[in-house]
């Protein structure tokens, strides 16, 4: 399987080829890693690299709100990937896609609520930052699906949530 993952403005392009029970080859624009990878938890990845000397690292990679986007993880530090973002912006100019009806807004990972940037009742444009949950030290604006109405804010400031919790609900 090809991929285009966009990170900091920058595309590339990664192979990912299964060769047993958890081992993949993994190409990144053209250097290829041999991988062990195992789920760890809902949104975790533990990765062992043959290419790096064993090096294994754990990674959290978790849905950011519209289709496509996630948080990665990785060494600490979080960052924002969009994955074969120019198949999905394709339709981007279809507000009926796949944003139609109630969007749930889900926590990322377990963190802590900094701000709640809505109310319910709310009007908030496509992108807009609803919640800020800071979560390995790094705080992360995640944002509306759509343009809609705020239905429930399900969360306060300082309040702690586990990975996946519905946080707000637009629709």
């Amino acid at each position: 399987m090809t991929f285009e993952i966009e990170v900091n403005g920058r595309t590339r392009a990664v192979t990912v080829e299964r060769t047993g029970p958890g081992r993949y080859r993994i190409g990144v624009e053209g250097t290829i890693h041999e991988v062990d990878a195992a789920r760890v938890g809902a949104f975790g990845l533990s990765m062992l690299f043959d290419a790096e000397g064993g090096a294994t690292r754990e990674a959290l990679v978790t849905p950011a709100g519209l289709p496509g986007e996630v948080l990665v993880g990785l060494d600490g530090r979080i960052v924002a990937a969009t994955v074969n973002g120019r198949r999905t912006r394709r339709g981007a100019g279809d507000a009926d896609g796949p944003t139609q009806g109630e969007q749930a807004i889900v926590a990322p990972m377990p963190g802590r609520v900094v701000r709640v940037l809505v109310a319910p009742g709310d009007d908030v444009a496509a992108k807009q930052g609803v919640v800020v949950v800071e979560a390995m030290k790094m705080e992360n604006e995640l944002r509306s699906p759509k343009a809609g109405r705020v239905k429930d804010v399900a969360v306060a400031a300082g309040t702690s949530v586990e990975a996946g919790r519905v946080l707000v609900i637009v629709e």
